[in-house]
Protein backbone atom coordinates (compact mmCIF):
# COMPACT_ATOMS: atom_id res chain seq x y z
CA UNK A 1 0.00 0.00 0.00
CA UNK A 2 1.07 3.50 -0.85
CA UNK A 3 0.39 6.68 1.33
CA UNK A 4 1.35 10.19 2.14
CA UNK A 5 -0.99 11.09 4.51
CA UNK A 6 -2.60 13.67 1.80
CA UNK A 7 -3.98 11.49 -0.68
CA UNK A 8 -6.22 8.43 -0.35
CA UNK A 9 -4.71 4.94 0.30
CA UNK A 10 -3.53 2.89 -2.61
CA UNK A 11 -2.91 -0.60 -2.88
CA UNK A 12 0.35 -2.10 -4.38
CA UNK A 13 0.47 -5.45 -3.71
CA UNK A 14 4.04 -6.43 -3.11
CA UNK A 15 5.38 -3.32 -5.12
CA UNK A 16 7.12 -1.91 -1.54
CA UNK A 17 9.06 -4.96 -0.96
CA UNK A 18 10.58 -5.38 -4.29
CA UNK A 19 11.61 -1.89 -3.76
CA UNK A 20 13.06 -2.41 -0.80
CA UNK A 21 15.18 -5.60 -1.71
CA UNK A 22 15.94 -4.24 -5.41
CA UNK A 23 16.22 -0.43 -5.67
CA UNK A 24 16.68 1.15 -2.02
CA UNK A 25 20.26 1.07 -2.13
CA UNK A 26 20.73 3.27 1.12
CA UNK A 27 18.68 0.10 2.86
CA UNK A 28 20.63 -2.38 1.42
CA UNK A 29 24.35 -0.69 1.51
CA UNK A 30 24.00 1.12 4.77
CA UNK A 31 20.63 0.24 6.91
CA UNK A 32 20.61 -2.97 6.91
CA UNK A 33 24.08 -4.30 7.24
CA UNK A 34 25.05 -1.85 10.05
CA UNK A 35 21.97 -2.72 11.62
CA UNK A 36 23.31 -6.18 11.32
CA UNK A 37 26.28 -5.20 13.13
CA UNK A 38 24.95 -3.45 15.21
CA UNK A 39 22.43 -5.99 16.51
CA UNK A 40 25.04 -8.76 16.80
CA UNK A 41 27.60 -6.89 18.49
CA UNK A 42 25.84 -4.73 20.71
CA UNK A 43 22.90 -7.36 21.32
CA UNK A 44 24.96 -10.84 22.62
CA UNK A 45 27.77 -8.82 24.38
CA UNK A 46 24.93 -6.12 26.43
CA UNK A 47 23.29 -10.06 27.48
CA UNK A 48 26.39 -11.51 28.61
CA UNK A 49 27.40 -8.67 30.59
CA UNK A 50 24.16 -8.07 31.91
CA UNK A 51 24.49 -11.79 33.25
CA UNK A 52 27.52 -11.64 34.41
CA UNK A 53 27.50 -8.58 36.31
CA UNK A 54 23.87 -9.95 38.06
CA UNK A 55 25.75 -13.04 39.07
CA UNK A 56 28.70 -10.63 40.73
CA UNK A 57 26.74 -8.13 42.52
CA UNK A 58 24.59 -11.45 44.07
CA UNK A 59 27.56 -12.66 45.27
CA UNK A 60 28.12 -9.40 47.09
CA UNK A 61 26.82 -8.72 50.54
CA UNK A 62 22.80 -7.55 50.94
CA UNK A 63 23.88 -3.80 51.82
CA UNK A 64 25.91 -2.92 49.10
CA UNK A 65 23.99 -5.51 46.41
CA UNK A 66 21.75 -2.66 46.13
CA UNK A 67 24.02 -0.20 45.69
CA UNK A 68 25.43 -1.45 43.27
CA UNK A 69 22.49 -2.90 41.43
CA UNK A 70 21.32 1.03 41.16
CA UNK A 71 24.50 1.76 39.75
CA UNK A 72 24.25 -0.60 37.30
CA UNK A 73 20.95 -0.02 36.29
CA UNK A 74 20.38 3.45 36.37
CA UNK A 75 22.43 4.72 33.10
CA UNK A 76 19.77 2.73 31.10
CA UNK A 77 17.08 5.45 33.15
CA UNK A 78 19.21 8.56 31.83
CA UNK A 79 18.44 8.57 28.15
CA UNK A 80 19.43 11.75 26.45
CA UNK A 81 20.64 13.53 30.00
CA UNK A 82 23.83 10.65 30.27
CA UNK A 83 24.23 10.84 26.01
CA UNK A 84 24.80 15.31 26.99
CA UNK A 85 26.55 15.30 30.35
CA UNK A 86 28.54 12.16 30.43
CA UNK A 87 28.94 10.71 26.75
CA UNK A 88 29.33 13.86 24.59
CA UNK A 89 32.07 15.39 26.85
CA UNK A 90 33.84 12.36 27.04
CA UNK A 91 34.17 11.58 23.01
CA UNK A 92 34.75 15.09 22.14
CA UNK A 93 36.24 15.13 18.62
CA UNK A 94 38.85 17.82 20.31
CA UNK A 95 42.03 18.12 22.47
CA UNK A 96 39.61 18.53 25.46
CA UNK A 97 37.64 15.83 25.25
CA UNK A 98 38.06 13.44 28.32
CA UNK A 99 39.54 10.52 25.57
CA UNK A 100 41.35 12.40 23.66
CA UNK A 101 42.66 14.27 26.34
CA UNK A 102 43.76 10.91 28.15
CA UNK A 103 45.12 9.49 25.03
CA UNK A 104 47.03 12.43 24.09
CA UNK A 105 48.51 12.79 27.15
CA UNK A 106 49.51 9.31 27.36
CA UNK A 107 51.23 9.44 24.08
CA UNK A 108 48.72 6.58 22.58
CA UNK A 109 47.77 8.94 19.78
CA UNK A 110 49.30 12.38 18.21
CA UNK A 111 46.06 13.89 17.07
CA UNK A 112 42.55 14.06 18.30
CA UNK A 113 40.30 11.23 17.20
CA UNK A 114 36.74 12.20 15.91
CA UNK A 115 34.95 9.58 17.60
CA UNK A 116 31.02 10.28 17.00
CA UNK A 117 31.87 12.63 13.70
CA UNK A 118 33.97 10.09 11.30
CA UNK A 119 32.53 7.31 9.62
CA UNK A 120 35.54 4.74 11.21
CA UNK A 121 34.65 5.53 14.86
CA UNK A 122 31.16 6.34 15.30
CA UNK A 123 29.65 2.69 14.76
CA UNK A 124 32.07 1.94 17.48
CA UNK A 125 31.08 4.33 19.50
CA UNK A 126 27.54 3.82 18.98
CA UNK A 127 27.94 0.02 20.44
CA UNK A 128 30.01 1.19 23.76
CA UNK A 129 27.39 3.82 24.55
CA UNK A 130 24.56 1.42 23.86
CA UNK A 131 26.83 -1.45 26.26
CA UNK A 132 26.85 1.43 28.66
CA UNK A 133 23.29 1.72 29.08
CA UNK A 134 21.91 -1.74 28.50
CA UNK A 135 21.62 -3.16 31.92
CA UNK A 136 17.81 -2.36 32.41
CA UNK A 137 14.97 -4.37 33.25
CA UNK A 138 16.72 -7.39 31.38
CA UNK A 139 19.33 -7.13 34.16
CA UNK A 140 17.20 -6.80 37.04
CA UNK A 141 15.17 -9.78 36.01
CA UNK A 142 18.85 -12.09 35.40
CA UNK A 143 19.34 -10.88 38.85
CA UNK A 144 16.22 -11.72 40.61
CA UNK A 145 16.26 -14.90 38.81
CA UNK A 146 20.19 -15.93 40.13
CA UNK A 147 18.73 -14.88 43.89
CA UNK A 148 15.75 -17.36 43.52
CA UNK A 149 18.07 -20.26 42.94
CA UNK A 150 17.54 -23.12 45.25
CA UNK A 151 20.59 -23.56 47.46
CA UNK A 152 20.16 -26.83 48.25
CA UNK A 153 21.01 -27.26 44.09
CA UNK A 154 24.08 -25.87 44.89
CA UNK A 155 24.78 -28.09 47.89
CA UNK A 156 23.89 -31.30 45.82
CA UNK A 157 25.74 -29.80 42.91
CA UNK A 158 28.43 -30.17 45.06
CA UNK A 159 28.43 -33.54 46.42
CA UNK A 160 27.91 -34.79 42.54
CA UNK A 161 30.83 -33.65 41.75
CA UNK A 162 30.81 -30.10 40.83
CA UNK A 163 33.64 -28.17 41.92
CA UNK A 164 34.05 -24.27 40.02
CA UNK A 165 31.82 -21.51 39.99
CA UNK A 166 31.23 -21.86 36.41
CA UNK A 167 30.14 -25.34 36.66
CA UNK A 168 28.05 -23.93 39.29
CA UNK A 169 26.73 -21.51 36.84
CA UNK A 170 26.61 -23.78 33.76
CA UNK A 171 24.85 -26.36 35.23
CA UNK A 172 22.94 -25.03 37.88
CA UNK A 173 22.24 -21.52 37.78
CA UNK A 174 21.48 -21.18 34.29
CA UNK A 175 19.30 -23.89 34.01
CA UNK A 176 17.61 -22.87 37.14
CA UNK A 177 16.12 -19.65 35.81
CA UNK A 178 15.23 -20.25 32.17
CA UNK A 179 12.42 -17.73 32.21
CA UNK A 180 14.55 -15.16 33.51
CA UNK A 181 17.21 -15.59 30.92
CA UNK A 182 14.31 -15.68 27.97
CA UNK A 183 13.22 -12.60 29.54
CA UNK A 184 16.27 -10.79 29.09
CA UNK A 185 17.03 -11.90 25.41
CA UNK A 186 13.74 -10.44 24.90
CA UNK A 187 14.66 -7.29 26.11
CA UNK A 188 17.93 -7.04 24.53
CA UNK A 189 16.94 -8.14 21.16
CA UNK A 190 14.04 -5.32 21.28
CA UNK A 191 16.56 -2.73 22.92
CA UNK A 192 19.52 -3.14 20.11
CA UNK A 193 16.88 -3.53 16.59
CA UNK A 194 14.92 -0.72 18.02
CA UNK A 195 17.95 1.80 18.38
CA UNK A 196 17.84 4.04 15.81
CA UNK A 197 18.66 7.94 17.64
CA UNK A 198 21.63 7.04 19.30
CA UNK A 199 23.34 7.74 16.35
CA UNK A 200 22.43 10.97 15.15
CA UNK A 201 22.32 12.20 19.06
CA UNK A 202 26.15 11.33 19.68
CA UNK A 203 26.92 13.07 15.87
CA UNK A 204 24.75 15.83 16.19
CA UNK A 205 23.88 14.58 12.14
CA UNK A 206 21.03 13.69 10.84
CA UNK A 207 21.66 11.43 8.23
CA UNK A 208 25.01 10.32 10.28
CA UNK A 209 28.29 10.85 8.69
CA UNK A 210 28.25 8.81 5.49
CA UNK A 211 25.38 6.81 7.08
CA UNK A 212 27.89 5.20 9.34
CA UNK A 213 25.54 4.86 11.92
CA UNK A 214 22.11 4.72 9.62
CA UNK A 215 19.80 1.40 11.47
CA UNK A 216 16.93 0.41 9.93
CA UNK A 217 15.08 2.55 12.39
CA UNK A 218 16.27 5.95 11.35
CA UNK A 219 15.55 4.44 7.36
CA UNK A 220 11.92 4.01 8.92
CA UNK A 221 12.08 8.02 10.47
CA UNK A 222 13.19 9.67 7.23
CA UNK A 223 10.42 7.66 5.07
CA UNK A 224 7.90 8.17 7.82
CA UNK A 225 8.46 11.31 8.91
CA UNK A 226 10.74 13.53 6.60
CA UNK A 227 9.29 12.12 3.30
CA UNK A 228 5.97 11.07 4.22
CA UNK A 229 5.99 7.62 2.34
CA UNK A 230 4.42 5.88 5.04
CA UNK A 231 3.52 2.87 3.10
CA UNK A 232 7.23 2.26 2.25
CA UNK A 233 7.70 3.09 5.77
CA UNK A 234 5.25 0.33 6.87
CA UNK A 235 6.90 -2.02 4.39
CA UNK A 236 9.86 -1.44 6.46
CA UNK A 237 8.30 -2.20 9.74
CA UNK A 238 6.75 -5.12 9.07
CA UNK A 239 10.69 -6.44 7.99
CA UNK A 240 11.82 -5.18 11.43
CA UNK A 241 9.20 -6.44 13.22
CA UNK A 242 10.11 -10.14 10.92
CA UNK A 243 13.77 -9.80 12.49
CA UNK A 244 12.84 -9.06 16.09
CA UNK A 245 10.49 -12.47 15.42
CA UNK A 246 12.99 -14.66 14.45
CA UNK A 247 15.44 -13.92 16.96
CA UNK A 248 12.95 -14.00 19.68
CA UNK A 249 12.53 -17.81 18.08
CA UNK A 250 15.93 -18.44 18.78
CA UNK A 251 15.92 -17.56 21.90
CA UNK A 252 12.95 -19.49 22.81
CA UNK A 253 14.33 -22.17 21.04
CA UNK A 254 17.64 -21.68 23.73
CA UNK A 255 16.04 -20.87 26.87
CA UNK A 256 11.88 -21.94 26.20
CA UNK A 257 10.21 -24.74 27.23
CA UNK A 258 6.58 -26.14 25.37
CA UNK A 259 4.79 -25.59 28.73
CA UNK A 260 5.35 -21.24 27.95
CA UNK A 261 4.24 -21.28 24.60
Amino acid sequence: MTYNSLEPPRFVGWANFRYMISEDLLFLKYALPNTFKFAIIAGPCGYIAAFLLAWLITILPATLRKWFALAMYSPSLMGGIAMTIVWLPMLSGDRIGYLNSFLLEWGFISDPVLWVTSKEHLMSSMIVVTLWSSMGIGFLAMMAGILNVNPELYEAGRLDGIKSRLEEIWYITIPSMKPQMLFGAVMAIVGTFKAGSIGTELSGMNPTPQYSGHLIMNQIDDYGFIRFELGYASALSVFLLLLMYLSNKFCWGLFGSKGDE
